[in-house]
This record gives C-alpha cells, sequence and structure tokens, in this order.
C-alpha cells in the first residue's frame, strides 16, 4: 500500500509516498482503509521540526481518519466490514483509571494515532477496535475525518471543560483556521451567543455561514475593544483561543467576571505576557485543553449527523501532494481544514 513519510523534517519537509506493507488485523484490533485524513497543525508541526517529542522517527502521520472497515481480527465484537468509522486521537487501553474516568484519551499507556502507532496517511491502518466508532449512513466520509479533530477536540474544550451554559457569550480566536471554525459552530450549537476573531480578512465573508447570528472580528481594533463594546463591557463568558502567544493578551483582556478561558492552540511557538492582576480581578480561570475522549466523539458524531455543525474541508490532496498540502497550511491559506486522500 502507499502511505506517506517525513524523509527529512524542517521548514521546507522533505516528504515522500513509499510502498510498504498492508497492515493484518490481530486479536482485538480492525483494518480501516482510509478515505479521508486531515492534516492537522500537529501533523504540520512536526514536519517542520517544530514538534518531535515522543514521535516514532518512521511513523505514519495522521490522527484525523475517517474510512470503512475491511478487516476485523478475532475477539472483536459489534463491528463488520463495511462499517464506517472514525478513529479516536488514541490507542488507549480501557483499563486504567483514566479510562475508566472517561479520560480515555490520556490513557496511561495510550499511544497517540499517527504519533505513537502508524496513522492515517497511508491507504489502510490498523487500530485496536475500542478506538473506532461507527458513525451513521448519510454522513459525508471525507467530512467526517473531522470529527473527533478538531470537532471533537472542540466539544471537549467548550462543553467539558469551559462549562458553556445556553446564553453565555463565546469568543473564538482564529476563527478561519481548523479548530476555529468548528470551535463557533460547537459554541453556537450549545446555545453561545458567539463573537468569531480572525485576522484573516479574506476570510471574513465565508465565516458568516458558520456563524449565524454571531459577530464576526477582522484585525482593524485590538478584537478585545470590540467585545468589551458590543457586550456593554461585560466581556465574554468564554473564550476558546485557538492561536495561542499570539492573541492571549487581547483574549485575557476580553474576558467577563468570573470567566473561563480555554487555550486550544499555540500557532507561532510563542511566549505569552501575562497580567496577574487581570487574572486576579477579573477572577478568571485559564485551562488548557487537548484531545477529545469516546464521549466527545460520540457527542460530535451526533452534532454533525443532526446539521448542527458542518465538517469544514477547504480541499483534498492525494498524497503525493501532500507538500503543497503543508505549504497552503502554514502560509494560514486555508479555511478549515486541507485532507489527504489515500
Amino acid at each position: 500500500m502507499k502511505a506517506l513519510f517525513v524523509e527529512e523534517a524542517g521548514p521546507e519537509p522533505l516528504l515522500n509516498v513509499r510502498d510498504i506493507a498492508e497492515p493484518v488485523a490481530r486479536a482485538g484490533q480492525v483494518v480501516v482503509r482510509v478515505e479521508a485524513a486531515g492534516l492537522c497543525g500537529h501533523d504540520v508541526a512536526i514536519m517542520t521540526g517544530l514538534l518531535r517529542r515522543g514521535v516514532d522517527r518512521d511513523v505514519v502521520l495522521g490522527h484525523e481518519i475517517s474510512g470503512r472497515i475491511a478487516e476485523v481480527g478475532e475477539e472483536v465484537a459489534g463491528l463488520s466490514v463495511g462499517d464506517s468509522v472514525v478513529a479516536s486521537l488514541t490507542a488507549f487501553c480501557g483499563q486504567c483509571d483514566r479510562c475508566a474516568s472517561g479520560l480515555d484519551y490520556r490513557c496511561r499507556v495510550g499511544r497517540g494515532v499517527g504519533h505513537g502507532i502508524n496513522g492515517g496517511f497511508a491507504e489502510y491502518v490498523r487500530l485496536p477496535a475500542r478506538s473506532v466508532t461507527r458513525i451513521p449512513d448519510g454522513v459525508d466520509l471525507v467530512g467526517a475525518s473531522l470529527v473527533a479533530c478538531p470537532i471533537g477536540v472542540c466539544v471537549r474544550a467548550i462543553q467539558s471543560v469551559a462549562g458553556i451554559e445556553p446564553g453565555e457569550v463565546a469568543l473564538v480566536t482564529g476563527a478561519g483556521g481548523g479548530l476555529g471554525v468548528h470551535a463557533v459552530q460547537v459554541a453556537s450549537a450549545m446555545g453561545a451567543q458567539v463573537f468569531a476573531a480572525t485576522s484573516s480578512i479574506e476570510k471574513l465573508d465565508a465565516l458568516e455561514r458558520y456563524a449565524p447570528g454571531g459577530v464576526i472580528l477582522g484585525d482593524e481594533l485590538d478584537f478585545s475593544e470590540l467585545v468589551l463594546a458590543f457586550t456593554e463591557d461585560e466581556g465574554a463568558n468564554v473564550a476558546i483561543d485557538t492561536v495561542g502567544s499570539s492573541t492571549f493578551g487581547s483574549s485575557l483582556r476580553s474576558m467577563a467576571q468570573y470567566g473561563r478561558m480555554v487555550l486550544l492552540g499555540e500557532v507561532e511557538g510563542g511566549r505569552a505576557r501575562v497580567s496577574l492582576t487581570d487574572i486576579m480581578f477579573r477572577d478568571v480561570s485559564i485551562q488548557g485543553s487537548t484531545g477529545a475522549s469516546l464521549g466527545d466523539i460520540a457527542a460530535a458524531v451526533e452534532l454533525v449527523s443532526n446539521g448542527q455543525v458542518e465538517p469544514v474541508v477547504h480541499v483534498a490532496y492525494s498524497l503525493e501532494e501532500a507538500t503543497e498540502a503543508v505549504r497552503m497550511v502554514k502560509e494560514r491559506q486555508v479555511l478549515g481544514r486541507v485532507v489527504l486522500r489515500p
């Protein structure tokens, strides 16, 4: 089968498609024929050399996977050849304390898909049966590659970590990116009044489709001034910051009293200057969040299948076109996600 490999990481990574043996399902496992795999910022960080810790040198990247089951191993129940599925982000044990408490994405012995074990930038991928979730008939399989990440990741951040309530004000930074455009939709589906901030002026019109009734903020003014003006100086109850250090200060200044900020991304790899008095006198809580549990993925499937959230696929490329896909992501030319279709 064909699989994509990073031959040399760097600002201009050397990527190569090789022929390798197809995986075979062992007990408790399934083999999935990959329909699509999203190109996440995490993948790009590995390709460009910004992230290497814990990544097997010759691993097949790609953790945003959709496809159909091609083979079922022994001791697998409830799954059949031909089932449409999406993959979890972690191959987890299902037995440790974290798995038992619904934190399977932080399994103590888990291995990241496309990180510690081979991922979806290949024609086939082998996964533990417990790490795939069936999706209903009628859900587009290409768009379904985004169900676990970024949509499930946004569900966890907004619902479980931020604990958003209907009627609250939610600010989403980087609203045109892969995380941001889905966070806007998830927050809206949960009943929030959404403020979508982007520095990409060319994406403003397109964002209106995904934030009906929301407020789209460009970069003419610091978005914190606009959030405060639109909310009569109350501020945002929840801030979902998908950008990181370059927007952290403005996100903090946008917060309401007792606001909750969730950090979902760090685009530039920089350091944030923190005003401790802003945190203290606003009584703000700040948490990080990455990953999605099986429960979060199931909730994401429901949001997609009932039409409340639309997976935003900017363009699909073949494995052989991966270098161009990476360039587009690095240059921020993408609304939503680029996907690879083996």
